[in-house]
């Protein structure tokens, strides 16, 4: 079932999600409806947060080259290590609609968390647009939007939400 993405303003995406503790069928219903709302609304990434639940959890699902689609969903993910060599690219989020913004962040990371789908810990490396998604995601779990590295205010980024909203009504 798809679920209505929070949008920046919402109290939700500031707070600090709280940690999964158990694997429970209502927490596979909650992976199933992401994956589908992330699907829907044409993202690569997406964090429980952004469907109105504070809990620790993200998906992701991002093209690679040569590789068709890394698909995942990462329960209390962590970055365990952060490369030196860092870039800037522009990075968009579902919850700040129309907002694209400059964000420097590592290359690449390892990552520890549990694997939503196979339910077993897992650990592994990601770099370029992976490691992107996956620190953009994890931002969210931890209350902070790309809006804020990028130096753009949520009075700014809902100006730009709102005449974006008026100029495609017009």
């Amino acid at each position: 079932m798809k679920r209505k993405v929070r949008i920046v303003g919402d109290k939700v995406l500031r707070k600090v999600a709280e940690p999964v503790s158990r694997i429970t069928p209502d927490l596979s219903k909650l992976i199933s409806d992401m994956f589908e709302t992330m699907k829907e609304s044409n993202g690569i990434g997406l964090a429980a947060p952004q469907v109105g639940v504070s809990k620790r959890v993200i998906v992701i699902s991002v093209p690679m080259e040569d590789e068709g689609v890394h698909k995942a969903a990462l329960i209390n993910p962590e970055i365990a290590q952060y490369s030196v060599e860092e870039d800037i690219l522009e990075e968009g989020c579902l919850s700040v609609p129309g907002v694209v913004a400059e964000v420097k962040r590592p290359v690449a990371i390892k990552v520890r968390a549990i694997d939503g789908i196979k339910k077993k810990k897992t650990n592994f490396e990601a770099e370029g647009l992976l490691a992107r998604c996956i620190m953009h995601e994890i931002d969210h779990l931890d209350g902070k939007l790309f809006i804020d590295r990028a130096g753009i205010s949520e009075k700014e980024a809902a100006e730009i939400i709102s005449k974006k909203k008026v100029k495609s009504e017009s």
